[in-house]
């Protein structure tokens, strides 16, 4: 199992899987630890989302966001020839960051082991986007400090603007496919007439 994991389930732009890993990277974790932080923030701000977004809009920008931060990376390491295989879910769960903490930017946060201290979600956000830029630009190696800002930029556009331009628009499209379907399956294959 191990080479199947490291060829679908983790993302390099030198490998010969490109596209499936992509999303499934999202699915994967370097360790038992590595999962509990990540679902622990997923978990976290899941319910802020899903009560801002719905349930199906929530899957869908959480998938959507696996990719593209899984993209940001790719472009990321072919700009700086780092070749590094990543894996994980924080890109994701920066979209889900960065959405909360900008629909909600007066919310009160704090750090799990640290309670005592509170700051505002924009403060957060804000501190968590220059780490990351800061990572990118220095090299450093800690995290996929490309992901976390692609899926932080790709939150905060999607609660502002994808919201109104993809999710409400996305009916015409629906319901195109049905008649598609429809057709499809009126062409294809139950029986024929009987006189």
């Amino acid at each position: 199992m191990r080479r199947v994991m490291f060829t679908y389930f983790t993302s390099d732009p030198s490998s010969r899987a490109l596209c499936s890993p992509m999303l499934l990277s999202t699915f994967s974790h370097f360790s038992l630890f590595h999962m509990a932080a990540n679902m622990y923030v997923l978990w976290s701000f899941s319910t802020s989302i899903v009560s801002l977004l719905g349930c199906e809009q929530f899957i869908a920008m959480y998938l959507s966001a696996g990719v593209i931060s899984t993209f940001v990376s790719y472009v990321a390491k072919m700009a700086t020839g780092r070749f590094e295989p990543s894996l994980g879910a924080s890109g994701a769960i920066m979209t889900v960051l960065a959405a909360v903490c900008t629909k909600m930017p007066e919310a009160k946060l704090a750090i799990i082991f640290l309670p005592m201290f509170t700051f505002t979600a924009g403060s957060a956000l804000k501190a968590i986007i220059a780490f990351d830029t800061a990572g990118l630009a220095l090299g450093w190696r800690l995290f996929d400090h490309a992901a976390h800002l692609g899926g932080a930029l790709f939150g905060m556009w999607y609660v502002t603007y994808g919201h109104e331009l993809i999710w409400k628009n996305r009916e015409p499209l629906v319901k195109a496919w049905h008649e598609m379907r429809t057709k499809n399956t009126g062409k294809g294959g139950g029986g024929g007439k009987s006189n």
